[in-house]
């Protein structure tokens, strides 16, 4: 059987762009058990209410949600167990040093399977205060309307 090519994407976390500014992006390998990967392959997984945190020189993945494999037996996960990410020395110490500064955070924004490995896409943001929101909102309503005015002047 052929090696597994390309990029297959599980699951994005369309609200960490509405919720967050963007600063930096990671991508990191993830440490899952047998079952996890399983799930995952089904493409079952929810990165809403997760997050990164970095405790004794490591990165840990929180808050995210891999349902159980649905013919695991009693070897299956805990769906919202702490999770292991694999970045290499520097990008952790470097990661370190950006979340001790105050308002910055690490956010998921997407899981996917890179070459048949599990990878995260790991951001550091700054979260968006509710004008921001507001701000972004009507800039792509406006950019929509826009497209669209220049579309229906094409079409005449």
């Amino acid at each position: 059987m052929p090696r597994e090519t390309g990029r297959k994407v599980v699951a994005t976390n369309r609200k960490a762009r509405h919720d967050y500014h963007v600063e930096d992006v990671y991508e990191a390998g993830i440490v899952l058990t047998g079952t996890e990967v399983k799930s995952l392959r089904a493409g079952r997984a929810s990165l809403v209410d997760g997050f990164a945190s970095v405790s004794g020189g490591e990165v840990w993945l929180e808050g995210v949600h891999i349902p159980e494999y649905s013919q695991g037996t009693w070897t299956n996960h805990a769906p919202r167990r702490k999770r292991k990410l694999l970045l290499h020395r520097t990008e952790i110490d470097r990661l370190a040093a950006t979340t001790r500064e105050k308002g910055l955070t690490l956010v998921p924004l997407s899981l996917y399977f890179k070459d048949g490995r599990a990878k995260i896409e790991l951001a550091v943001a700054r979260g968006k205060r509710e004008y921001d929101k507001r701000q972004a909102l009507r800039e792509r309503q406006d950019r929509r309307e826009a497209q669209r005015a220049m579309s229906l002047r094409a079409n005449r």
